[in-house]
């Protein structure tokens, strides 16, 4: 084991593939020479060499598309869009396309291709570098879309994306790249060395895709989180004292549903936190499933903690992130019902 930030967790995870399998390419805006916008790829251009990690133009389009051709014709390339907000001129490309070619070509073709892209707020980053758009992504059948909350689950996640046959988006939580974050901004940054998720094998290993975990058991209240929410919540439910048993659902879509409606049936309550804008959002997805499957069990209204129905803010950055105040408003809330 090593420690490692989760920037050398995703690192790590693509040097192991790319020493593995000679038919995994790397490449998006700055990657190659400069190793990405939040050194994500530094150092893997002077190891393997031009042909297998290199630069692309600034066209979020181009670079998916390429991609798609390729992974047709065997390849396997991971693309970064540098910022998730970017991914928008991509979008004809990823759902017209990447999503339906399986399906299209009745199975003679796939695109095991893997998008990365760096999402979420907590860094200033304003309305066009804090966005969350998960959401636009689980509603679009033939992809899978995963976002993880620690350098463990990335490096395995990465790994199991990339060997994949299935495009999937990657979504990164940039507030979580050098360590943990609990909502508490007005602290000193806490480093990924000082959490035992910060251990992570050197070589080839996978988190199973479509397989939540329970990181905090309780028995009071179910909260569905993932991203930098599961570290939100933890301090939301330590703050409060409520016994909340906190799912990170790793892999949004597909999804890990029995062990949501299993915890939830055996809590009565439920409170779901994401940080993108509440109106259809996952959040609303995940709170049907759950009246769906559990409505004879829950004791209280299912509660959704979002970010505001309005573009990211920068000077009023932390009235919109979803902190631990509003999380733990939430489950007193349920608690009280």
């Amino acid at each position: 084991m090593t420690r490692m930030t989760m920037v050398q967790a995703l690192r790590s995870a693509m040097d192991v593939m790319l020493g593995r399998d000679d038919d995994v390419v790397i490449y998006g805006q700055d990657v190659g020479y400069f190793g990405g916008v939040f050194r994500c790829t530094d150092g893997l251009q002077a190891k393997y060499g031009t042909s297998r990690v290199f630069d692309a133009p600034i066209s979020e389009g181009g670079i998916v598309g390429s991609a798609i051709g390729m992974a047709a014709y065997g390849l396997r390339p991971v693309v970064e869009v540098q910022f998730a907000d970017y991914f928008y001129p991509a979008s004809d490309q990823i759902v017209s396309e990447a999503a339906r070619l399986r399906y299209r070509s009745a199975g003679d073709f796939s695109a095991p291709i893997t998008i990365r892209m760096p999402c979420g707020g907590g860094i200033f980053g304003g309305q066009t570098h804090s966005q969350s758009p998960e959401a636009l992504f689980t509603h679009v059948c033939g992809i899978r879309t995963v976002m993880p909350s620690n350098p463990y689950d990335a490096k395995g996640l990465l790994i199991a994306s990339i060997e994949c046959d299935d495009p999937v988006i990657f979504l990164e939580p940039k507030r979580l790249y050098n360590g943990p974050f609990d909502g508490h901004h007005e602290r000193p940054v806490v480093p990924w060395s000082q959490h035992a998720l910060s251990e992570v094998p050197e070589g080839h290993y996978t988190v199973p895709l479509s397989q939540a975990t329970v990181v905090r058991p309780g028995r009071d209240v179910t909260v569905v989180a993932y991203g930098t929410m599961v570290w939100v919540s933890e301090a939301a439910a330590a703050e409060t004292g409520i016994d909340a048993e906190i799912i990170d659902l790793r892999s949004l879509w597909p999804m890990d549903l029995p062990t949501v409606v299993e915890s939830v049936k055996k809590t009565g309550r439920c409170v779901i936190v994401h940080e993108a804008t509440r109106t259809c959002g996952f959040g609303a997805e995940l709170s049907a499933l759950v009246q769906e499957h559990c409505f004879y069990h829950l004791e209280a209204p299912i509660e959704r903690v979002t970010g505001w129905d309005t573009p990211y803010p920068h000077a009023l950055e932390w009235a919109y992130f979803p902190g631990p105040r509003r999380v733990g408003a939430a489950l007193q809330r349920v608690m009280e019902a």
